[in-house]
């Protein structure tokens, strides 16, 4: 599969790589016509869904599954204008078994755009002219690129330059969540430091993880968990490089289910023990569910 990537975007390309569930849920507004965030939820999943992000190719089973679910909180008819935030998703098949997991997912809570029903959305990533789609297309190239990461070490990385792209394109933008320093968990600061070279073992974490490790269970159980348990060591690395990061915090967060069924009745003592003290002095927070690791 090869990653020599073509943006210009009106270019005919291989096939799409996402699949994408989006959901427009607008319960706190009111008094409005309702046909508005319809458009828009359509509008969305045609934008995600229907356009060819790259020139891999990828098979209508092989698309990525993901999901986009915008909370409007506010709507100003007048001036076409949203406020409120993205709870995303970005899934994948673990080998072998009818399991999916979670690559990434958290929220955004500057989700806030400009859109008139039924006008396009269009992208132009060297003309970023529409929050909407600016963000959009940072979502989809992130999604594309972390799910690459799993499959390969390091194997998004022309995916993921071009996220860092769009958040420098960005900068002059009036909508919020592309500024560096403004929030620890804005859009620029994740794909900030999923890049950053000291945060490369949570990248080289993603391939061991998931490739080696969850893959692996079907087959073999012991050696798979052996896998992972390196993989969160990774993890440990990355936090202890830059401890200011969120990176390693979210994906403890959205992890934790999964990292306690992985060794709850399972392993030695001793791995449960490490696993049990890499993934406490990252996240104590979630130290009740932690505790069952070691049952």
């Amino acid at each position: 599969m090869t990653l020599a990537f073509v943006l210009a975007l009106g270019s005919k390309l291989c096939a799409q790589e996402l699949n994408c569930t989006v959901k427009v849920i607008h319960s706190q507004v009111q008094g409005t016509n309702k046909s508005v965030f319809e458009t828009l939820e359509t509008a969305v999943s045609e934008f995600m869904n229907n356009r060819e992000w790259t020139d891999l190719q990828f098979q209508k089973a092989e698309r990525i599954d993901c999901s986009m679910n915008i909370t409007i909180k506010k709507y100003d008819e007048a001036n076409n204008a949203f406020t409120g935030e993205l709870l995303f998703q970005v899934l994948r098949p673990v080998f072998n078994s009818a399991y999916s997991t979670t690559v990434f997912s958290m929220k955004d809570a500057d989700f806030s755009f400009t859109y008139k029903e039924h006008d396009p959305l269009e992208f132009n990533i060297n003309n970023l002219d529409n929050n909407l789609t600016a963000m959009l297309a940072y979502y989809a190239y992130l999604f594309i690129g972390m799910d690459l990461d799993t499959f390969s070490p390091l194997g998004g990385t022309e995916v993921l330059h071009v996220v860092e792209s769009i958040v420098n394109n960005a900068q002059g933008m009036e909508g919020s969540g592309w500024k560096a320093f403004q929030d620890s968990k804005n859009r620029h600061a994740i794909i900030n430091d999923y890049m950053e070279s000291s945060l490369e073992p949570l990248r080289q974490m993603q391939y061991k993880y998931y490739r080696l490790g969850l893959d692996e269970m079907a087959q073999n159980a012991d050696r798979g968990r052996v896998a992972v348990t390196e993989a969160l060591e990774l993890l440990k690395e990355a936090h202890s490089n830059k401890p200011l990061s969120q990176l390693p915090q979210i994906y403890t967060d959205f992890k934790r289910d999964e990292i306690v069924n992985i060794y709850s009745g399972h392993g030695t003592e001793k791995e449960k023990q490490e696993v049990y003290d890499i993934v406490s002095s990252i996240n104590a927070s979630q130290n009740t569910y932690w505790n069952r690791i070691k049952k």
